[in-house]
């Protein structure tokens, strides 16, 4: 895969993350009023901030950076990632991945750790491999369920993931200008998954394909699903088909994937994380609009910093070898997220207040 494809899977997630957190949890409804305009960030006086979908992310492309693409390697990896990551005082952490990482710190060993959950935390960080490695479906594949286990033990978990890591690596296939068919998409993936028994996500994404043929928007397809009112919520049934049908139906447009993503309401910035890291995996860093990317208010984990991850796992991925992780000022996250949650509970103070 491509540097490019593999950047713009990262920064595309980030762009996807902060434009959708402000709405998170929101009904459609609610949120046209209180949000008539997504053309930009609105988190913090014009500049968004990012959530665990992109620090997930991230996590896992350093921890593939240093394993090489070993998958036991990088489970060990990422799960001591992801220990020191809860110490950093997170906040909006989904309660599956708490659990688990507390389990990880109990002992208990990547694979033991996973919790009985169907949320959508292994999709959110599963374009990024898909972006990667994807040149490679049985290696992507192996990634992906080293990467589900270590929070979620629920097959459907693993097959929500492995659809959307696919999703991206078709992507930065086709690049900016070909489109990928749905019926395309679902016939790589019934072969990946064929010694899974995933009828059920393999019937929702028939779905998907027969929304496709007949024209429908992104919300029209969520309606289907049954949840235009409240919008999708964290399980990764109702994730991963809206992101995906969201990328199908925008291909080569980030702006519009995402902005349909975030319109569907619910678990909004996660699906337009999704969302945005796929469709960007076609288009490279240049489909994002710039002002997404420049109104990025983060540090340590800068928008320089995020480049380079990318680049350093396109040339990991493809010399297949183990690199060195990008450094990060680790002690400066703590006050950062301290800071992030003042601003999200005074977000929560503005919704008890009119539009309704």
């Amino acid at each position: 895969m491509n540097e490019q494809a593999v950047i713009g899977a990262i920064l595309g997630c980030a762009a996807g993350d902060a434009l959708g957190l402000p709405m998170e949890g929101m009904p459609p409804r609610r949120q046209a009023r209180m949000f008539p305009s997504l053309e930009g960030h609105c988190f913090l006086f014009g500049r968004g901030m990012v959530s665990d979908d992109t620090e997930h992310t991230l996590m896992s492309a350093q921890a593939l950076i240093q394993s090489g693409g070993d998958p036991a390697l990088f489970a060990t990896l990422f799960a001591r990632k992801l220990r020191w990551w809860l110490l950093g005082l997170p906040s909006g952490a989904g309660p599956t991945t708490l659990r688990a990482t507390a389990r990880l710190w109990m002992g208990y060993p990547p694979g033991a750790s996973a919790v009985w959950s169907a949320s959508n935390g292994p999709a959110m960080r599963a374009p990024v491999i898909g972006a990667a490695f994807g040149a490679d479906r049985a290696l992507m594949a192996r990634l992906v369920k080293a990467s589900v286990t270590i929070t979620n033990a629920d097959p459907k978990a693993y097959h929500g993931a492995l659809a959307c890591a696919l999703a991206a690596a078709m992507a930065a296939e086709a690049g900016p200008r070909e489109h990928v068919t749905a019926q395309r998409f679902i016939e790589e993936l019934e072969r990946l998954l064929a010694d899974e028994p995933a009828g059920e996500f393999m019937a929702l994404m028939a779905r998907m394909a027969g929304a496709q043929r007949r024209g429908f928007s992104a919300a029209a397809f969520a309606a289907e699903l049954g949840f235009a009112r409240r919008g999708p919520t964290g399980c990764i049934f109702d994730t991963a088909p809206a992101a995906l049908y969201a990328w199908l139906a925008n291909q080569g447009n980030v702006k519009n994937a995402v902005i349909q993503a975030v319109r569907l309401g619910g678990d909004t910035d996660t699906i337009a994380a999704i969302t945005g890291a796929i469709t960007a995996a076609g288009t490279g860093e240049e489909g994002i609009p710039p002002d997404w990317i420049g109104g990025l208010f983060e540090w340590p984990r800068t928008v320089a910093h995020m480049r380079e991850v990318g680049r350093r796992l396109a040339q990991t991925a493809a010399a297949g070898v183990a690199g060195r992780p990008v450094r990060l000022f680790t002690p400066a996250l703590p006050l950062r997220n301290l800071f992030f949650l003042l601003v999200v509970l005074a977000r929560g103070l503005r919704r008890l207040a009119p539009p309704y």
